[in-house]
């Protein structure tokens, strides 16, 4: 849904909305914000959330070193934190988007290769993946306790995909694109290699069910540990295979720390402290900030017991919750103005946080679901109970569909 009514709109729109290279600064040029208040938010939040989102990658990449080599997990999680910003730090945006392309190969033929290996490991031509217990293969019942699964966390799973419409380190991808004629073809490779990965990570959970005689201490390593048990006596070809896995942290971090820096830089140094900055201070500013968004994440990983899934399950909330449904409507409604984004940013922002911290361990439903509800309502209240947009934005608002109107989305 994102590749096909998001992507090109986007891309058409922020060239047409002033060249905008960041989400803030799409905010503050498609609604007319002169104020750019839309975008200190946008940025303030995109800071927030970034940092936590980082420090998951981290705490992926402490877990990574410390399976192989036995270090301690902070040591480990040090070095795995310098590996990722070294290269964002030198490389910038089209050093990201390189690393991209080749660890997303090594990632692709790694969920292929260990979980087929595995299972010819277990020389029962897979029948042992026969004896799993059939709630795994359930859609309403845990495969833990085989209990149903209540409408809640059916909810909540199913909001998850809400979450890639507000994502500040995807949709610059979109806006990156060099010829928007390029992104139906685009779509369909991204198509291809997730439904294949996510079914490769899928499969590889249930080899390991079977592969491992006793419960890892922590699921979230099964990878890393049969990656272990299947090419023990082939350390060239693990290493290759763990370089597989570290290609997936790298890609996640390095793009949310050069998202997080390229706001801190354009979106509030530049807006709020200097506004004549040039391109060569921006650029020195940007660098300082991927050092401290890495310093502030490293300091939230540094608990060994961190949860990967539970950092990053926040932080894609706070996401979603703050600029999807901004984005969403932003893209599509001509008589939104920059009032409603502006309370639509600070609501779902905000009820992530309140939502998590003191609903959620009462009553289990992902704060996604109602951190969106309350930001659409806060959008179109607003919105309507405030003057329209300059003629500007709403001539900028024609020009833009009249060019998606005229070409394959």
């Amino acid at each position: 849904l994102n590749w096909k009514f998001i992507a090109k709109r986007l891309r058409v729109y922020t060239h047409k909305a002033k060249d905008s290279i960041t989400i803030p600064e799409f905010f503050k040029n498609r609604f007319g914000d002169k104020k750019a208040y839309t975008s200190t938010i946008a940025s303030i939040f995109i800071v927030i959330f970034f940092i936590v989102y980082t420090s998951s990658q981290f705490a992926a990449g402490g877990k990574l070193f410390h399976n192989i080599f036995g270090i301690d997990y902070s040591v480990a999680m040090f070095i795995g934190a310098i590996i990722v910003v070294a290269y964002t730090f030198l490389g910038g945006f089209r050093a990201v988007c390189l690393t991209d392309t080749i660890q997303a190969v090594m990632m692709f033929f790694a969920l292929l290769l260990i979980p087929i290996v595995a299972l010819f490991l277990l020389g029962d031509g897979g029948a042992s993946l026969g004896t799993l217990d059939p709630n795994m293969f359930s859609l309403f019942h845990d495969p833990t306790t085989g209990e149903f699964i209540s409408v809640f966390v059916i909810v909540s799973g199913l909001a998850w995909g809400f979450g890639y419409f507000g994502q500040p380190h995807i949709l610059p991808r979109f806006m990156g694109i060099e010829n928007p004629e390029d992104i139906p073809q685009a779509r369909r490779i991204a198509m291809v290699w997730v439904v294949i990965s996510l079914a490769a990570a899928i499969f590889i959970g249930l080899v390991g069910q079977v592969f491992f005689s006793t419960p890892l201490a922590d699921s979230e390593t099964v990878f890393i540990d049969m990656t272990s048990g299947v090419l023990g006596a082939l350390p060239f070809l693990a290493g290759v295979i763990y370089c597989g896995i570290l290609g997936a942290i790298m890609s996640t971090a390095s793009s949310q720390m050069l998202a997080a820096s390229s706001s801190i830089a354009k979106d509030l140094f530049k807006t709020l402290i200097k506004k004549d900055a040039d391109d060569r201070l921006l650029f020195t500013v940007s660098r300082i900030s991927v050092l401290l968004v890495a310093a502030a994440a490293f300091t939230i990983a540094l608990d060994p017991n961190s949860s990967v899934f539970g950092i990053v399950s926040f932080a894609w909330a706070g996401f979603g919750c703050s600029f999807g449904s901004v984005i969403l409507v932003g893209l599509f409604w001509k008589r939104m103005n920059w009032q409603g984004a502006l309370a639509g940013i600070l609501v779902g922002g905000i009820t992530t946080f309140v939502w998590y911290y003191l609903v959620t361990p009462i009553f289990p439903l992902y704060e996604m679901v109602p951190g969106v509800i309350l930001s659409l309502l806060a959008i179109f209240v607003v919105t309507k109970l405030t003057s329209e947009p300059d003629k500007e934005v709403q001539d900028t608002f024609d020009e833009y569909k009249a060019e998606i109107g005229t070409e394959r989305t």
